[in-house]
C-alpha cells in the first residue's frame, strides 16, 4: 500500500475510533482504490500502538481501556505447551528430532553444565548459538514464571496499565517476555522493546512471534550499555517506559549501578523499574547493592517492594541476601527428553562407572528469585513511617539484647530452618546493618502471622526476645507464647 493510502487509513482511524469500532471492510471503502481488507487489517496492526488501538477477537479494533489490568492470578503451574513446541522446532531445526540424544543431547548437556560452572564462579557467559538453546531449555520456564510473580506485586496495586511501554534489558531467549504477556489481559496494548546483543536474540525473535496481535515487539541487537548511551532504536529509546526490566542480567555488567542510574532517566513519571536475578548469594547480594546505589546513595529513585525503608533517614547496610520462593512448575517436555537422553546415550555425569547419572540434572522447576522494584515518583507498597515511640529500630538492636521489644519488620524470607528445626525467617525495617531473624518457637493464634504472611508483608511485633547469634553473628527475635505478631495490611 502506498504511503497516501495508509494514512488515508489512519485518516479514517482517527476519525472513527471514538464513534464505533474500526472494521477493515468499512474504511477500506473510504480509501482510494478500495484495497482488500486485510491489507487495511494489517496497516490498522501496524499503527496500533500510535493509534491507542487494540484488535479484538472479531477482527475490528477498538481505543484501549484506560483501567488499570487487574488480572485473576492464582500462579503459574506450568510453561505453555505452545511455546514448549516452538522451542522443540528450533531444536529440530538445529539437530533433527533426535536432537535430545546422541552427540547433540551430549552437546547441550555439556553447554547446559558450562553455563552453570561459569554461572557460580560469576564469570561472564558468551552466549553463541548453542550456549542459547542450553540457556532456553533450562531457564526459559522459571523466567517465564518469575516475571509473572513480580508483575502481580505491581498489578495488585493499580500500577499495571492496559496500554504499556515495556524496554526489556538483556531480553535473552524471552522467557520475561512471555510472561508478561501471558499475565496481562488480551486486551492489552503493549509496545516491548527488548534489547538483546547475543545469539539468544534469534530464540527470542522465534518465541514472542507466538504472542498475540496487541503485543508488539521491537527488537534493538546491542548491549544495554550501547543502547542507554546511543538510543540504537531511535525514537523509542528517547520515549519514556512504564516499565524497564532488567532479568538476571545486571550479574553481567561491569557497572551495574551505572547503567541502571542511566535507564532511569528513560522511565515514565510513575513507572516502574524492576531487577530480578537468582536466589543464590551473590547474585541476590549484588542486587541489593544496586538497589541502594540508586535509593540510598544517589536517590535518584524510592525501593516500591519488598525492601521498604521504614525509618526516614535510615538505610539498610546488612548483606542483603534477600529472596522469595514460590511453588515448582511441572517439568517441561524438553526438560524431561534431555535430561532422559543422559541416560540413553550412556553419557556419564562425571562418574567413571558407567552408571547413568542421577535423574533431574537437567530439570529446573524451581522458582526462587531476588527482585527490587524501584520508582522515581516516591511511591512504595506501604505509605508507613515507624514511630520511635511504639517501636525499636534494628540500627541500635544492640542495646535490647536479652530485652522484650517491640518493632516493626519486613519479612524477607520463607523458613530457612532445616526440616524439624523452629522456623526461622530474615526480617528488615531498612535501617539494619546486621542481619535479624525471627525464630518462631512457640506458635500461638496471636502469633501465626509470622508464619503465613507473604513475602515482603509488613508485620507489627510486639514483646519478641532479643538475642545475639555468634553463630551466625546475627540478632535473633524470638517469637514465642508472649509475643504477638500482626501483619499490617497495605
Amino acid at each position: 500500500m502506498t504511503p497516501e493510502r495508509r494514512e488515508q487509513v489512519r485518516e479514517n482511524a482517527e476519525y472513527l475510533r471514538n464513534v464505533r469500532p474500526l472494521d477493515p471492510d468499512e474504511i477500506a471503502e473510504y480509501v482510494e482504490g478500495q484495497p482488500h481488507p486485510a491489507v487495511v487489517r494489517q496497516v490498522l496492526r501496524e499503527q496500533a500502538p500510535s493509534l491507542d488501538l487494540v484488535e479484538r477477537s472479531d477482527g475490528t479494533f477498538t481505543p484501549v481501556d484506560d483501567d488499570p489490568a487487574t488480572p485473576a492470578f492464582a500462579g503459574v503451574e506450568s510453561f505453555p505447551e505452545s511455546y514448549a513446541r516452538t522451542l522443540e522446532d528450533l531444536l529440530v531445526e538445529r539437530f533433527g528430532p533426535d536432537w535430545h540424544a546422541g552427540e547433540s543431547g551430549d552437546d547441550l548437556r555439556e553447554t547446559i553444565r558450562a553455563l552453570k560452572a561459569d554461572y557460580f564462579r560469576n564469570e561472564r557467559v558468551e552466549y553463541d548459538a548453542l550456549a542459547a538453546l542450553g540457556y532456553a531449555i533450562y531457564h526459559l520456564p522459571d523466567n517465564y514464571a518469575v516475571a509473572q510473580y513480580v508483575l502481580h506485586e505491581l498489578a495488585e496495586a493499580g500500577l499495571v496499565g492496559r496500554r504499556l511501554r515495556i524496554l526489556d534489558v538483556g531480553a535473552g531467549v524471552g522467557g520475561p517476555a512471555l510472561g508478561v504477556h501471558d499475565y496481562l489481559p488480551a486486551d492489552a496494548l503493549v509496545e516491548y522493546h527488548a534489547v538483546e546483543p547475543s545469539a539468544a536474540a534469534d530464540v527470542f525473535e522465534r518465541l514472542v512471534a507466538e504472542t498475540g496481535r496487541n503485543f508488539h515487539p521491537t527488537l534493538s541487537r546491542t548491549t544495554a550499555e550501547a543502547f542507554a548511551r546511543d538510543g540504537r532504536d531511535g525514537a523509542a529509546s528517547e520515549s519514556a517506559y512504564d516499565l524497564i526490566l532488567f532479568a538476571n542480567v545486571l550479574n553481567e555488567l561491569d557497572d551495574p549501578e551505572s547503567v541502571v542510574e542511566r535507564y532511569l532517566d528513560h522511565l515514565a513519571d510513575d513507572g516502574t523499574l524492576i531487577a530480578i536475578e537468582p536466589a543464590d548469594r551473590e547474585t541476590a547480594i549484588g542486587l541489593r547493592a544496586v538497589e541502594r546505589a540508586v535509593a540510598d546513595e544517589a536517590g535518584t529513585a524510592t525501593v516500591f517492594a519488598p525492601t521498604l525503608r521504614l525509618w526516614p533517614g535510615e538505610r539498610p547496610t546488612d548483606r542483603g541476601w534477600s529472596f522469595d520462593v514460590r511453588p515448582d512448575i511441572g517439568v517441561p517436555s524438553f526438560q524431561r527428553k534431555l535430561d532422559e537422553g543422559a541416560g540413553e546415550s550412556g553419557e556419564r555425569a562425571g562418574n567413571s562407572d558407567g552408571a547413568t547419572p542421577a535423574t533431574g540434572e537437567f530439570v529446573n522447576v524451581d522458582v526462587q528469585y531476588a527482585y527490587s522494584l524501584v520508582r522515581t515518583d516516591g511511591r512504595r507498597k506501604l505509605d508507613f513511617r515507624a514511630d520511635p515511640d511504639r517501636a525499636a529500630k534494628m540500627a541500635e538492636m544492640e542495646r535490647h539484647v536479652t530485652q522484650r521489644i517491640d518493632l516493626v519488620a519486613v519479612k524477607l524470607s520463607h523458613s530457612l530452618a532445616a526440616d524439624g528445626s523452629n522456623p526461622v525467617f530474615r526480617v528488615g525495617d531498612g535501617s539494619e546493618s546486621t542481619d535479624h531473624f525471627a525464630v518462631l518457637t512457640d506458635e500461638t493464634a496471636l502469633n501465626a502471622d509470622l508464619r503465613s504472611a507473604d513475602y515482603g508483608d509488613l508485620l507489627a511485633v510486639e514483646q519478641a526476645l532479643v538475642l545475639w547469634n555468634d553463630d551466625e553473628e546475627a540478632y535473633n527475635l524470638v517469637v514465642d507464647e508472649e509475643t504477638v505478631v500482626d501483619r499490617i495490611p497495605v
